[in-house]
């Protein structure tokens, strides 16, 4: 954890949205589309799963979680919403499943340290719970800090004593901290889900049967074929999600790309989720957008990451 780091808050989620699927179908329809399973998540859990391109690269990831009979809800940010809905509406044909944005329906509220302690109590990572009317979902922890996901009806207020305001940057520094990455709009299409560690945290399931790219996937995982992952870096000025990343020891090409990135919330520049070459990091200095620009200081993320590619058979 970073020294001197003392977070605490709500912060009011206006970078997300969330898609609704309902009907008869709909668990079966998002089965047949998402890397994760939906058809045994429970009332009480969500998950996290991708939706790949049949070339098995992202196109977005979600916070999936079950809302009323028939109905889910997926959570991912708003610069890619539109276009999510539209590709994933494509393939619903016959199935009795209607696709819509119920970002105007849904306020999405992040809650960390204390506070978020405090809702939670003992529930593990991924559980969810009811309250008041709210949704709530434990999301795996940052910097030791516990966080929670509040899904609430448009308008309401959110019960959470005492906490005071956090700004959505910081929320979204923790979200990096997490090691968790979500696709924006600047990296869709950029990563099989192996190069962003999606199995890692949880994203994906590989007993669950087909899905787009679901080859792709399953042979980077049982192949050993995984040459590039997912790191979390310190740099003094701010990363922006898609911006390349160079070894200043190689030649001038691309070694990675930002996934995610938010401003440091006490000290200048920021932290950013960095997807890389494994080679690239025994092999020099890392810099940010060119050759020659700004330093990257690796740090550890809260998961193990293999620094070699293994076959599982």
């Amino acid at each position: 954890m970073p020294d001197d780091i003392s977070i605490s808050g709500v912060a009011r989620l206006t970078d997300r949205g969330v898609i609704r699927a309902r009907g008869a179908d709909a668990g079966k329809f998002l089965q047949g589309q998402l890397t994760n399973d939906v058809l045994t998540l429970a009332p009480g859990a969500a998950r996290l799963a991708g939706f790949c391109s049949a070339k098995g690269r992202l196109q977005a990831s979600f916070i999936v979680w079950r809302g009323g009979d028939d109905e889910y809800l997926l959570s991912c940010p708003l610069s890619i919403l539109a276009p999510t809905l539209k590709r994933l509406s494509m393939f619903v044909l016959r199935a009795q499943c209607r696709l819509s944005d119920a970002s105007a329906e849904v306020e999405l509220v992040g809650v960390a340290g204390p506070p978020a302690a405090a809702m939670l109590g003992a529930a593990p990572p991924w559980s969810r719970s009811d309250r008041a009317g709210a949704t709530l979902i434990r999301l795996p922890d940052a910097v030791g800090l516990a966080r929670c996901l509040v899904a609430a009806p448009a308008g309401s207020e959110v019960d959470v004593a005492a906490a005071p305001a956090m700004t959505l940057d910081t929320w979204r520094w923790l979200e990096v901290e997490s090691g968790i990455v979500m696709i924006e709009a600047a990296t869709v299409d950029r990563f099989v889900p192996q190069m962003v560690n999606f199995e890692l945290v949880g994203g994906v399931d590989f007993q669950k049967g087909c899905y787009p790219g679901q080859e792709v996937v399953a042979r980077s995982q049982y192949r050993g074929t995984t040459k590039r992952r997912t790191f979390l870096f310190d740099c003094e000025t701010l990363p922006e999600a898609g911006q390349d990343v160079f070894s200043g020891a190689g030649p001038a090409e691309a070694v990675g790309t930002v996934a995610n990135a938010a401003p440091h919330p006490e000290q200048p520049g920021g932290s950013a989720l960095i997807e890389l070459r494994l080679a690239a990091l025994d092999a020099g200095a890392l810099h940010l957008g060119a050759p020659q620009g700004a330093s990257l200081r690796q740090r550890e993320l809260p998961y193990s990451v293999p620094l070699e590619a293994e076959s599982t058979h």
